[in-house]
């Protein structure tokens, strides 16, 4: 690309509209709000069956992972995140659409080298990361403790 070409496509780019962020923070508020919301009713729903706060919080924690899942499976998840946007991002809903998004696009590769081999291509860093910076933690917090 040219320097002209380049300034041509700025100017292009400027011209077209702004994103609206007021509309789009309502939003993702909106929607993460009632992905949490969610999250109550289901230990509420749990902790009416006579389990007790911690097994109830494992089962809302597994039914939300399941329901991203299927919702990611089906094509549903992607339009609330093209709505909600980052409101889709709570952590263990959109940990679950990141697993399985790689595994549904690839799935025509075959079960092995297509749907296996992509599965953790997204989440793949955030757990080694994740799992990285826990045992760094762990290990400074016995070392000056």
């Amino acid at each position: 690309m040219t320097n002209e070409e380049y300034r041509n496509y700025i100017k292009e780019k400027e011209k077209e509209k702004a994103s609206p962020i007021g509309k789009n923070l309502a939003a993702a508020f909106g929607v993460g709000g009632l992905i949490c919301l969610l999250g109550q009713a289901l230990i509420n729903m749990y902790r009416g069956f006579g389990l007790n706060l911690e097994e109830a919080g494992a089962a809302a924690s597994v039914s939300l992972i399941f329901l991203s899942a299927l919702l990611t499976g089906i094509g549903v998840y992607d339009k609330i995140a093209k709505y909600g946007g980052a409101g889709t991002l709570v952590p263990i809903t959109g940990f679950a659409n990141s697993i399985v998004s790689p595994a549904m696009e690839y799935k025509s590769e075959g079960l092995i080298l297509g749907m296996s081999a992509k599965l953790f291509t997204v989440a793949g860093p955030v757990l080694v990361f994740g799992i990285s910076a826990s045992v760094l933690y762990g290990i400074l917090l016995k070392l000056f403790t």
